[in-house]
């Protein structure tokens, strides 16, 4: 079973948050932030994983905190779970539509930290949650998971559904690349023989 757990405790927030990989029965998210709180279990549902998540953040203040240490964990978790990478697919993308919304992504496991993000946000916030904090989640994601990917919004008028887009078509994204390719279970998927 790959199962990663990471608690992360700062003075602006105090974070616990388990992923498992292999079982997406259990999926209990308190943020803090109710818009937050959807899309990660939107990103659970979609990218069939277990996650529980608890944040305890400087809310008072924004954000940002909350939203930065969350993706960290969340990268952290992804990292941990894959352990050596052996078996895994290692790519996977989506091209996903949302009513007026039509988002791309993907993602390769590499073992390098590369975000590539094309989005124009419609809003600047949806609610009281600010839209520039969804780059700032995937960045935080990427550079502690160590993995490159992909965002574009192809189409788009209502920043709930590019949002919501997003993180759906990532969470598929990552499924199919953690996925285990049973024709090379015990291989790691690189010529170098190390991701």
């Amino acid at each position: 079973m790959r199962v990663a757990k990471i608690e992360r405790n700062t003075k602006e927030t105090q974070i616990s948050l388990t992923l498992n990989l292999d079982d997406k029965s259990e999926v209990n998210i308190d943020t803090g932030c109710g818009f937050l709180d959807h899309m990660l279990t939107l990103f659970a549902s979609h990218g069939k994983f277990g996650l529980s998540v608890t944040c305890k953040g400087d809310t008072e203040v924004d954000y940002h905190h909350s939203v930065e240490d969350i993706g960290i964990c969340l990268g952290m978790a992804f990292g941990k779970a894959l352990g050596d990478k052996k078996g895994i697919f290692r790519y996977g993308y989506m091209i996903l539509p949302m009513d007026e919304t039509l988002i791309l992504s993907a993602v390769d496991l590499s073992g390098r930290a590369i975000l590539s993000y094309n989005m124009k946000m419609p809003t600047e916030r949806v609610g009281d949650f600010d839209t520039e904090l969804v780059e700032e989640f995937f960045m935080s994601f990427v550079r502690n998971a160590n993995c490159a990917l992909h965002i574009r919004m192809l189409e788009g008028t209502n920043s709930h559904h590019v949002i919501e887009g997003t993180f759906k078509s990532v969470a598929r994204s990552l499924r199919q690349a953690v996925d285990i390719d049973l024709s090379c279970e015990n291989e790691i998927p690189s010529t170098k023989g190390v991701l």
